[in-house]
């Protein structure tokens, strides 16, 4: 992923104190705050001066994570944001393969000759917009990368517990609790090294799955109950929630992560989606199982796009007009979603 010489420049780029900032994409999961943190522990114990800037609020269930209080939600702290990235030395992509993933923060990225790295593992990278790109698309988080990246500069004694806890959380939140992406050896070799650094996994498990809100555990009663679609013909389920739906149920921002993994419990189903208006806007999530490449599908017809089982669009029309639209486009792709895993 880096060539030797490459290396050994971002050895020297990182050996005397910089100014960096981190950056994540929109709607943060626990893969981009935890990715933030991680680098933010690291560079610091290396002594350089390190912020965090994410484009808009990320869920409450991860302000348990140290350090979690310093990242700058750019929505809220536009200024002090923007003064942040103009005068940085370096400016870390994490989590995102392109840009337009950081929305307005994109337009105050540091010029030349601040240095621009990326570490990512997305697929199709804009390789062309930084200086280094360590991109991976077999690993299972980018938190995974993160711990290869510090390794391969040598710096494995710069990863104390802090580092530590927030790498688990990148990893444990991208393999759902090691439930997918999940067959590398080396993933199971990385969670055992953060485990011989002390943290708890049983209670950051906690801390992180065990903190639904009453109205978050209605929210998801109600998606299943009430607005859930199964096309037996296209093993494929869907569910959508409007406006309205979130505003019953005082809709957080997190309240709705995982809700589109429920359906792939059910044995006929290979392509499970989650449709959520916000903003007249309507996101669209996708997840899959097997083979089937929700990353085309979104890409291909919904301006979005991820990883070949887990991946997210957007578009600007009415949620009935998107349902009918899905039906005829997934009609396309019945011989590929007709195909049964071997359990």
């Amino acid at each position: 992923m880096l060539t030797h010489t490459e290396k050994e420049e971002l050895k020297a780029l990182l050996k005397t104190k910089k100014k960096i900032v981190l950056s994540s994409h929109s709607n943060p999961d626990g893969d981009a705050i935890g990715s933030l943190l991680a680098m933010y522990y690291y560079l610091t114990n290396k002594g350089h001066e390190v912020y965090m800037v994410v484009p808009n609020k990320f869920p409450e269930f991860y302000d348990w994570m140290p350090g979690s209080d310093l990242i700058i939600n750019y929505e809220k702290n536009a200024k002090k944001a923007q003064q942040l990235l103009k005068s940085a030395d370096i400016f870390f992509s994490l989590d995102y393969n392109a840009l337009n993933r950081i929305g307005p923060v994109a337009e105050f990225i540091p010029p030349s000759p601040a240095t621009r790295i990326l570490i990512d593992h997305h697929i199709d990278p804009e390789r062309d917009k930084f200086d280094y790109c360590y991109s991976n698309t077999a690993f299972s988080s980018t938190g995974e990368l993160i711990y290869s990246f510090i390794s391969t500069l040598g710096d494995i004694k710069f990863i104390d517990k802090s580092v530590a806890e927030a790498l688990y959380t990148c990893i444990v939140t991208d393999t759902g609790s090691f439930s997918f992406s999940c067959n590398r050896p080396e993933t199971y070799e990385i969670t055992a090294a953060l485990l011989k650094l002390g943290i708890d996994a049983e209670k950051m498990h906690r801390l992180i799955y065990d903190t639904f809100s009453e109205q978050r555990l209605r929210l998801l009663g109600f998606a299943i109950s009430n607005r859930m679609i199964v096309w037996d013909d296209l093993h494929t389920s869907l569910i959508y929630l409007t406006k309205a739906d979130l505003s019953k149920f005082n809709f957080e921002v997190g309240d709705t992560e995982g809700v589109v993994n429920y359906p792939l419990m059910m044995k006929k189903v290979n392509l499970s989606i989650l449709i959520t208006e916000k903003d007249n806007k309507l996101r669209l999530s996708f997840r899959s199982k097997g083979n089937f490449s929700v990353n085309d599908l979104a890409r291909k017809h919904f301006n979005g796009g991820g990883h070949r089982n887990a991946s997210g669009g957007n578009v600007n029309k009415p949620v009935k007009e998107l349902i009918d639209e899905l039906k005829v486009v997934l009609d396309d792709y019945s011989k590929e979603l007709n195909y049964e895993l071997v359990y």
